[in-house]
């Protein structure tokens, strides 16, 4: 299965953010034992070196990067993925982006803690804790 994992969703294991942090952990444990492939919107990592910078300084925002780019794939933003997004007209701009990339590359889910910023899409958007109990009730 291939997945766009949000930006909150990065957010909330490198800020280790309560109570997100453990639904978070698991995801990313998932991709690291090769069981889900996770993807990440090429906008995401400059949002996370931005946020993570402004709170905790540049060299842990750099070591969140490098560490967050570990078994990720990147989904490119071009022309056709902002012209979606547009067309897509979410409240936040930002996540119609992340949801045009993840439809352009036939990514199966998008997981995201806010699933109720996705609705009425044609596209399955899971929350990070539907996807795990969705994903591991077959083991």
């Amino acid at each position: 299965m291939r997945v766009l994992i949000d930006t909150n969703v990065g957010l909330d294991i490198i800020l280790e953010r309560q109570p997100f942090v453990e639904a978070a952990t698991t995801l990313f444990a998932l991709v690291e034992s090769g069981k889900i492939q996770g993807y990440i919107a090429a906008t995401t990592v400059t949002n996370i070196f931005y946020i993570v910078r402004k709170l905790q300084g540049r060299d842990v925002a750099l070591q969140a990067i490098a560490k967050l780019m570990l078994g990720l794939n990147l989904c490119a933003i071009n022309s056709q993925v902002i012209q979606r997004a547009l067309a897509l007209n979410l409240h936040d701009f930002e996540d119609g982006v992340q949801l045009a990339c993840a439809f352009l590359d036939n990514l199966d889910a998008l997981v995201t803690r806010d699933a109720s910023d996705f609705q009425g899409v044609d596209f399955t958007v899971l929350s990070t804790v539907d996807f795990i109990a969705q994903f591991t009730s077959g083991d």
